[in-house]
């Protein structure tokens, strides 16, 4: 496995749920965490989960990017391009965004991790596998031989890719959905839950359902 990660200490972004899980992971690799940014906990509280809040935005602008790693803890959420936004705004700034593989994940050695990409708990990526930066592959999530993930890609929990499927950045593929082999997800296609993907889904649109249909999507 391929990982940009570094043992720098880290500050968590966001103190949300997906922030929650996040937090927990560090903590299994036994990662130093100075504390948590978050606007909606600054000036209400000092300590979140157990560990500092640093503040909000402006918590950043007394890190030197060279002595902390980030990690970006905002949620994907369908429509919204705020987590892509925060990691590529603090990457033109210097910081960099550990890869971060949870204990109890299965990753092949050979698979390349860009900067940024989660793998949570119970995930399993199989050989030849390439992840692009800040994507997610949630809890239990499976993808399989010679998959070619973008950036900024969201893989739900239980999600299951099958065999060269190729997901163009931005996309998002649901919760329990599954992708059979070969496929392409276009740039910011959405999966919706439990869909079965049996043909290629263009850019912009959306697929719910089993057997899928496909539809414009309203998220763009």
């Amino acid at each position: 496995m391929t990982s940009v990660s570094q043992p720098l200490p880290i500050v968590l972004l966001g103190a949300g749920g997906h922030g929650k899980v996040l937090l927990a992971l560090l903590r299994s690799l036994g990662l130093e965490v100075l504390g948590v940014s978050d606007p909606q906990l600054a000036g209400k509280v000092a300590d979140w989960q157990g560990i500092p809040v640093l503040g909000g935005d402006e918590a950043l602008d007394h890190l030197d990017p060279a002595t902390v790693g980030l990690v970006n803890g905002v949620g994907q959420v369908v429509g919204s391009s705020r987590r892509a936004d925060i990691f590529h705004a603090l990457r033109a700034r210097g910081f960099r965004f550990p890869a971060l593989v949870h204990p109890s994940a299965w990753v092949a050695p050979d698979v390349k991790l860009d900067e940024g990409v989660q793998i949570m708990a119970g995930a399993v990526v199989q050989p030849g596998v390439e992840i692009g930066a800040n994507s997610v592959i949630n809890s239990r999530a499976s993808v399989d031989h010679d998959c070619i993930i973008g950036m900024c890609v969201h893989v739900a929990p239980g999600a299951v890719l099958c065999g060269g499927v190729n997901v163009a950045s931005g996309a998002f593929v649901g919760a329990g959905a599954t992708v059979v082999q070969g496929l392409m997800l276009g740039e910011k296609a959405v999966v919706g839950a439990g869909a079965t993907v049996v043909r290629d889904l263009p850019g912009g649109h959306l697929i719910i359902g089993s057997p899928a249909r496909i539809q414009p999507s309203r998220f763009l």
